[in-house]
């Protein structure tokens, strides 16, 4: 008896198809609400619809996540150490072309809440051409910096290897990445939050398939009720690891692409005509207005993500003289914390499409209700969600890994940074709220300053007087440090923009 993917792949793309039709058949679409007026009740149900579909996909990002580091921790510490070395460049790459994105989604929140569908596809066909020729600029330089990073990171002889490796295959998909964190970014601006959540959950059952295949071994399993099974596999380890990654975003990527550019009700290609192929092909080449609006809301977030990715890299060498357990730890911690804050990333997508759209409908005092909305909801999930993790952290880290030590000073870690997290949602969905008025600049500025100047000041004092726990401390202060100049910024500051 052998396990097929397929079968699984047809009922995700199916339930994909069923959501992306039922938003098609919706009488009163995100744009038409926004253009008219709410109750307050209708605003927390409609911030509610928008969030829970992002925070299911966050969730089964992050479950993948854990599945990922649970079958590489089975395979030893020195396995853990070699992705959690390079978690933090990864997050660089990968973060600046999320990044990037915004500088085109946004623009199409605008359009589409302003009633300007027309322009708004116009966008997202130059922001295709746009996006992945930069992903593959930074996938090239990214990819000739695999030998030279795990040394610079301060690695350890025995897990260099495996982390170049590592990082050279994850960067290679960064194609196939962009399409995803594109596409999603453009139906999500739609206010279509359901079909990439879906698709994204598709993405992290395809990840643990493809992991099996590639991380480990063939051999013969027993299962209860089912008996032994054989399942075929590589036997890659760590190397597999990144391979089932990538193979699994490059078929969620294309998938996202296809329902974006052909079923989108508000965005898909067949909505606009063109006399011939030529004027057709014409409309994907990019124009300036539309590259200068971009570059005006991008730069400074991939600017911030280089800095707050550069700045991770520094913390991650500030903890590689600490051991290969630390290392492992720190990594571990790292995963399960994003248990917590990314249901905040969830409502932070919802605050940018409430605003961008509320904004391009030219309704102010709707973009200042839905920011209050999403900031209370953010609080409350996260600081809910830091008291889970407080005390289950014990548990989860039992499956995480067998190592005792790794166990204990990730639980060491995770405890301190739950006291964080109502603060650090204020930070994450201020943020988004920021980005879906325009108004990237300064908040981008926040966030460097206090990454920069906080939280690394801190972590190299404290980690040679508490050693791992103290680098989480400097992290939680720092979290909170944010959390309370982004409130100044949104009760205070000029943060609405339009992108006339």
């Amino acid at each position: 008896m052998a396990f097929r993917p397929h079968g699984l792949l047809v009922v995700v793309i199916f339930m994909a198809q069923a959501a992306n039709a039922a938003q098609g058949k919706h009488k009163e679409s995100l744009s038409d609400k926004v253009n008219r007026d709410m109750s307050l009740k209708e605003q927390m149900t409609l911030t509610l619809s928008l969030s829970m579909p992002s925070i299911m996909a966050q969730f089964s990002s992050i479950c993948m996540q854990y599945i990922d580091a649970a079958m590489v921790g089975s395979l030893g510490a020195t396995a853990s150490a070699s992705i959690g070395l390079m978690a933090a460049p990864v997050w660089l790459f990968s973060g600046i072309c999320i990044s990037a994105c915004s500088g085109f989604s946004v623009q199409v929140a605008h359009l589409l809440g302003a009633r300007e569908a027309v322009n708004a596809r116009i966008v997202v066909r130059q922001a295709y051409v746009v996006q992945l020729l930069f992903a593959a600029v930074i996938a090239i330089i990214a990819c000739s910096l695999s030998d030279f990073l795990p040394v610079f990171l301060g690695g350890t002889p025995e897990i260099i290897d495996n982390a170049g490796s590592y990082f050279f295959i994850f960067m290679s998909a960064l194609p196939f990445f962009m399409l995803n964190y594109l596409s999603s970014a453009m139906l999500r601006c739609s206010g279509n939050m359901l079909l990439p959540s879906l698709l994204n959950i598709l993405m992290c059952l395809l990840d643990v398939v493809f992991n099996f295949i590639f991380i480990f071994p063939s051999r013969t399993a027993t299962y209860p009720i089912i008996g032994e099974v054989e399942v075929f596999g590589f036997g890659y380890g760590v190397i597999g690891a990144a391979l089932g990654t990538v193979c699994a975003a490059a078929i969620t990527g294309v998938l996202m692409a296809f329902f974006l550019l052909f079923r989108s009700p508000s965005l898909k290609l067949s909505l606009d005509h063109f006399p011939t192929w030529g004027l057709w092909l014409h409309s994907f080449f990019p124009t300036w207005p539309v590259v200068r609006r971009a570059l005006r809301i991008s730069l400074p977030i991939s600017a911030q993500q280089f800095m707050i990715s550069s700045a991770q890299i520094v913390s991650t060498m500030i903890v590689a003289p600490l051991g290969t357990a630390s290392i492992a730890a720190h990594s571990f911690a790292i995963t399960i914390e994003a248990l917590c804050y990314m249901p905040g990333f969830g409502i932070s997508d919802a605050a940018t499409t409430l605003v961008g759209q509320s904004i391009g409908a030219r309704r102010f005092d709707l973009t200042y209700r839905f920011a209050k909305i999403t900031l209370v909801f953010g609080a409350l999930v996260m600081g809910f969600m830091g008291l889970l993790m407080y005390v289950f952290s014990p548990w989860i880290m039992s499956l995480m890994t067998p190592d005792l030590e790794v166990q204990a000073l990730a639980v060491a870690a995770l405890r301190i940074e739950a006291f964080a997290e109502p603060l650090f949602a204020v930070s994450i969905v201020g943020y988004g709220i920021c980005v879906g008025a325009g108004d990237t600049l300064i908040p981008s500025l926040m966030n460097l300053g206090s990454m920069w100047l906080v939280r690394l000041g801190l972590a190299y004092v404290l980690a040679g007087m508490y050693g791992l726990s103290g680098v989480w401390m400097a992290m939680c202060f720092e979290l909170c440090f944010r959390g309370l100049i982004f409130l100044a910024r949104l009760k205070w500051g000029h943060w609405m923009k339009t992108l006339d």
